[in-house]
C-alpha cells in the first residue's frame, strides 16, 4: 500500500514538470499496484468465506439441536409439574410463601389456581383469629429467627370450617443469604385426625368384645381352635386336653389326639374340608384317665380370595352333660322300679287295709293315714335325693303328728344313724302304725302317758345292726290281744320279709314294748351317701 502511493507522488510530480510520458507511466504502475491490492484483498476475503461457510451450519444444526432438546424439557417438565400437582392434589397439600411480615406471596391450593388467590398480599394477622394465629405467628418467626425448620399442628380456616393441618416451616434465604422469609407445606389431617379416632374406637370395642369372649369361653366349656389343611393346629383359645396353648399350636392331630379317638373327628373335618359345608359331631376323646365327650361344630376357614385354607371348630365339652344324660336314664329305671314297687305297696295297704276294717268310714280313715304316713317317710327320702334317711327324722316324722304339741308325751334317744330307702320305707309304716295304736289304745290315749323310742348300735359279731325300743308308759293296762289286725303284720311281718328284721312285741300290764332289730346292711355310713 505505501508503494501505491509513492508512485502515485511521483507521478503528480512529473505533471507539474511537463512530464506527461513518465506521469502517464507512473499512473499505470500505481494502478497496477492498487490492482493487485484488491485481488489479494478479494482472494483474501474469498478464502475467509470459505473458512467461516461450515462453522455457520454447525451453528444453524446447534441451534437446531438446542430448540428440540428445550422443547423436550420443557415437555418433561409440564408433564412432572401435572404429576406433582396431582400428587398435591390427592395427598391434599397446600404450599406457600410468606416474606419477613408473614404476607403472603405465593400459594398453591389443590383446591384449584383460584383458592387461594384470597391470600396473596394479606398477613396472617389479617386471616388468622384468636389461638390458631398465635400459634401459627409463633412458629413462623422462630422458624426465622432460629432458621431452622419446625413441625406443628394448627387449625386454618377453610370454606368449610376450622380444619386442622399438619405444616412444616422451612425458612427462605435471600442472595445475600440472609432469612427473608418461610415456605410452608400443610397437609390436611382432619379426616386423619377423624379415621384415627374411629380406629381407637373401634380397637377399644374390638378389645372389650375379645375380653367378653375370652371370659365368656372361660366361664364355659366351650374351646375354640383353627386348623389348617394338614390339620395342623394354628390358634386355639385356652388349654385343651391337659396341655397349654403353647403346647398345641403348630403340632398335628396325630401329635395331640389318641389314636383310639382320632378316626371319628379327622372324618368330620375332611367332610368339611373336602365339601365346603360346614359339619357336626360327637367324638370321645380320652383326657388321660378320663374318657371325654366333645360336640363338634365345624366351619371351613376361607382366606380373601374364598379358598378354603384350613377348619375353625368349636368344640364343647358335653361330659357332664353325657354322664348327666346316662344317670338321667338310670334314675328313670329306678323310679319306674320304684313306682312299681309304691304302687305294689298302695295296692297290698288298700287290700289289707280293707280286709282289717268293718266298714267304709274305718277303711277310709285308716288308709288315708297310711298313705300320709308312707308320703312322710318318702318326704324324708326325696329331701336326701333318695340317697337314705335320717333313724331321728324317721321317728319323729311318724309319732309326731300323734304327740301333744309340746312333745312332752315323747322322749327321743339314739345317736346318727341313717338308714337305706328300703327301710327307711318299711320302718317308717311301722312306726305309724305303733303310734296309731297307742294314739288308739295306749299311752298316747291318756294325758300322763309316755312313749319313750330309743336305738342303739350294735357292733357284736352275732348281733351287728340297730336295735330300736318302743316303750309305752302312764296309758291304760295292756292286755294281749285275741287276734292280730294289720297293724301287727306290718310290724311283725313286713319287717321280718322286706329287712329279715328281729322283731319282738310284748303286751305288759304297764305298757307295750316293741324291740326291732335292723341288720347292719339296711345302715349307711353317718358322714357319707349311699351310690
Amino acid at each position: 500500500m505505501p508503494a501505491m502511493w509513492n508512485w502515485l507522488i511521483a507521478a503528480t510530480e512529473e505533471l507539474a514538470r511537463g512530464r506527461f510520458w513518465q506521469a502517464q507511466f507512473l499512473l499505470l504502475v500505481a494502478a497496477a499496484a492498487a490492482a493487485a491490492i484488491v485481488y489479494g484483498l478479494r482472494a483474501r476475503a474469498a478464502t475467509r468465506a470459505a473458512k467461516a461457510r461450515p462453522t455457520l451450519a454447525e451453528l444453524a444444526a446447534a441451534k437446531r439441536e438446542l430448540e428440540h432438546t428445550v422443547s423436550e424439557r420443557t415437555a418433561e417438565l409440564a408433564l412432572l409439574k401435572g404429576r406433582f400437582e396431582t400428587a398435591l392434589r390427592g395427598a391434599k397439600v397446600y404450599i406457600f410463601s410468606q416474606d419477613r411480615d408473614l404476607r403472603y406471596r405465593w400459594v398453591y391450593s389443590p383446591r384449584g389456581e383460584d383458592a387461594g388467590v384470597n391470600m396473596l398480599g394479606r398477613t396472617d394477622d389479617e386471616i388468622l383469629s384468636g389461638a390458631d394465629r398465635e400459634i401459627l405467628v409463633s412458629a413462623k418467626r422462630q422458624v426465622m429467627e432460629t432458621g431452622e425448620p419446625l413441625d406443628i399442628e394448627a387449625y386454618y380456616p377453610m370454606p368449610e370450617g376450622r380444619v386442622l393441618f399438619a405444616i412444616h416451616i422451612d425458612p427462605v434465604f435471600g442472595p445475600d443469604k440472609r432469612i427473608d422469609g418461610v415456605r410452608c407445606a400443610a397437609i390436611d389431617i382432619w379426616r386423619l385426625r377423624s379415621l384415627e379416632s374411629e380406629q381407637l374406637r373401634l380397637t377399644a370395642e374390638l378389645r372389650t368384645a375379645l375380653a367378653r369372649y375370652e371370659i365368656a369361653l372361660r366361664g364355659s366349656n366351650v374351646t375354640v381352635f383353627t386348623q389348617d389343611h394338614d390339620l395342623r393346629y394354628t390358634s386355639i383359645s385356652n388349654e385343651f386336653l391337659g396341655r397349654q396353648v403353647d403346647e398345641i399350636v403348630g403340632r398335628s392331630e396325630e401329635e395331640l389326639i389318641p389314636a383310639e379317638n382320632r378316626a371319628a373327628g379327622v372324618a368330620i373335618k375332611r367332610a368339611v374340608l373336602d365339601s365346603g359345608e360346614p359339619g357336626d359331631g360327637e367324638v370321645q376323646i380320652k383326657d388321660g384317665a378320663i374318657q371325654r365327650w366333645f360336640d363338634l361344630h365345624i366351619e371351613p376357614l376361607r382366606d380373601d380370595a374364598g379358598h378354603i385354607v384350613g377348619l375353625t371348630c368349636a368344640a364343647v365339652d358335653i361330659t357332664a352333660r353325657r354322664e348327666a344324660a346316662e344317670h338321667l336314664h338310670l334314675l328313670m329305671r329306678e323310679l319306674t322300679h320304684r313306682s312299681k314297687n309304691l304302687l305294689a305297696m298302695v295296692q297290698a295297704l288298700a287290700r289289707q287295709t280293707a280286709r282289717y276294717s268293718g266298714s267304709m268310714d274305718a277303711f277310709i280313715d285308716q288308709f288315708n293315714a297310711r298313705l300320709q304316713a308312707f308320703a312322710r317317710s318318702h318326704d324324708i327320702l326325696v329331701q336326701e335325693e333318695w340317697h337314705g334317711a335320717s333313724l331321728g327324722d324317721l321317728v319323729q316324722s311318724q309319732v309326731g303328728p300323734y304327740v301333744d304339741r309340746n312333745a312332752s308325751q315323747l322322749t327321743l334317744s339314739g345317736p346318727p344313724l341313717r338308714l337305706s330307702p328300703e327301710a327307711a320305707q318299711s320302718l317308717g309304716l311301722a312306726l305309724h302304725e305303733l303310734a296309731a295304736n297307742a294314739a288308739k289304745y295306749g299311752a298316747l290315749s291318756a294325758a300322763d302317758g309316755r312313749i319313750a323310742i330309743t336305738w342303739e348300735r350294735h357292733s357284736g359279731e352275732n348281733n351287728k345292726g340297730v336295735e330300736v325300743q318302743w316303750t309305752e308308759s302312764g296309758g291304760p293296762k295292756v292286755a294281749e290281744p285275741a287276734k292280730r289286725g294289720f297293724g301287727s303284720l306290718v310290724i311283725e311281718g313286713n319287717l321280718a320279709k322286706t329287712l329279715e328284721s328281729d322283731v319282738e312285741m310284748r303286751f305288759l300290764t304297764g305298757g307295750l314294748r316293741c324291740r326291732i332289730n335292723i341288720p347292719e346292711k339296711h345302715l349307711l355310713p353317718a358322714a357319707a351317701r349311699a351310690d
